[in-house]
C-alpha cells in the first residue's frame, strides 16, 4: 500500500494569526509542529498497513517540513517550481491521499487564515460552478489518477467545507475558529494523537472510500483581487474576461485545469503590482 500526504500549515494545531508564520522565530516553532503533525499520520499510515508513504510540503516556497525530524520510513517532495504544486509526485501508484494542516477557503469562509492556494491575487476558485477550496481542488485532480482522499486535518470550519464535498473522509479538528485570525487551540499532543489514531483507521478501511471523479470538460472560474491581476490572464487565448477581476476557462480534464489554474496564478501574482514593475527600480 502506498500513501500520499500533502500537508499545510495554517492548518496544523497551535497557528491563530498569519504573524506565527512569517516571524522567523515564531515560524521555526511551527514549521517543527508541522513536521511532528506529518510524523503523526505517518506513524498512522504505517499501523494502518502502508507500505510506502510520500510526503509533499504545500506551504509557501514549499520547504517547512525539517527534513531530519521527519519519519525516516516517508520521502520528502520539497522546493518550489513545481508544476503540481501541493500534488508534485502524486500519481496512479497511490491507494490513497492524506491532507495535514489544511485550511479554508477565502471567498465565503470564517477559517483560521482562509484564502486559495494563494492569499495575494486569489478571491475565489469555481470548477463547475461550485465554490471551491484547495482540498477540494486537489481531491478533484487526485480523482483522475483514481486516488481516494481519505483523511483531512485542520480547524473545524475547514472540516465542515470539505465535508461537503467529501462527507465519508475521516477527519480530525486541531482548533477551532473564532475569525480569521483567532482560534480556540487544543494541544498540539492532543491533536496528534488523534492523527495518528484517526489516519490509521481510514487507511486500515481504505477500501471504503471512492476517487472524486470529476469528467470533462472542467469550467474554471476565477475571482482575483484586483482587475490588473485578471487583465493580464488574458494574455492567454483560452482565457476569457467574465468581469474585470473575473476569468473564466474551460479543458477537457481536471488535470489539465488545474496546470492552466496554474498558470493564471503565476501570472496574477506577477501582475499584482505590475509585471517588469520593478524592472527600473
Amino acid at each position: 500500500m502506498k500513501l500520499f500526504i500533502s500537508a499545510d500549515i495554517e492548518g496544523i494545531a497551535g497557528v491563530a494569526t498569519i504573524q506565527q508564520l512569517v516571524t522567523n522565530g515564531e515560524y521555526q516553532r511551527f514549521r517543527k509542529l508541522m513536521t511532528e503533525e506529518v510524523n503523526a499520520a505517518i506513524r498512522g499510515a504505517f499501523k494502518g498497513g502502508a507500505k510506502e508513504v510520500v510526503v509533499a510540503d504545500g506551504h509557501g516556497n514549499m520547504s517547512n517540513i525539517i527534513i531530519e525530524d521527519l519519519d525516516p520510513r516517508a520521502r520528502l517532495v520539497s522546493g518550489n517550481n513545481r508544476v503540481m504544486a501541493q500534488l508534485e509526485g502524486l500519481d496512479s501508484s497511490f491507494n490513497g491521499i492524506i491532507f495535514v494542516g489544511h485550511h479554508g477557503r477565502e471567498s465565503d469562509s470564517n477559517a483560521v487564515i482562509s484564502h486559495t492556494l494563494a492569499g495575494v491575487c486569489v478571491k475565489e476558485f469555481k470548477v463547475n460552478g461550485k465554490v471551491v477550496g484547495e482540498t477540494e481542488l486537489n481531491a478533484m485532480v487526485a480523482g483522475k489518477f483514481h486516488v481516494p482522499t481519505i483523511f483531512i486535518s485542520g480547524d473545524d470550519i475547514y472540516v465542515k467545507e470539505v465535508k461537503e464535498t467529501l462527507p465519508k473522509v475521516q477527519s480530525v479538528v486541531t482548533k477551532y475558529a473564532k475569525n480569521r485570525l483567532a482560534a480556540e487551540l487544543i494541544h498540539p499532543d492532543v491533536v496528534q494523537q488523534q492523527i495518528e489514531k484517526h489516519v490509521q483507521i481510514a487507511v486500515e478501511d481504505i477500501e471504503y472510500y471512492q476517487p472524486f471523479v470529476l469528467e470533462g470538460p472542467i469550467t474554471f472560474e476565477i475571482e482575483f483581487k484586483g482587475p490588473q491581476q485578471a487583465h493580464m490572464t488574458s494574455t492567454l487565448p483560452t482565457v476569457q474576461m467574465i468581469t474585470p477581476t473575473r476569468i473564466r476557462f474551460t479543458c477537457d480534464d481536471i488535470v489539465l485545469a488545474y496546470k492552466h489554474m496554474w498558470g493564471c496564478v503565476i501570472i496574477a501574482m506577477a501582475s499584482t503590482n505590475g509585471v517588469l514593475g520593478a524592472v527600473n527600480s
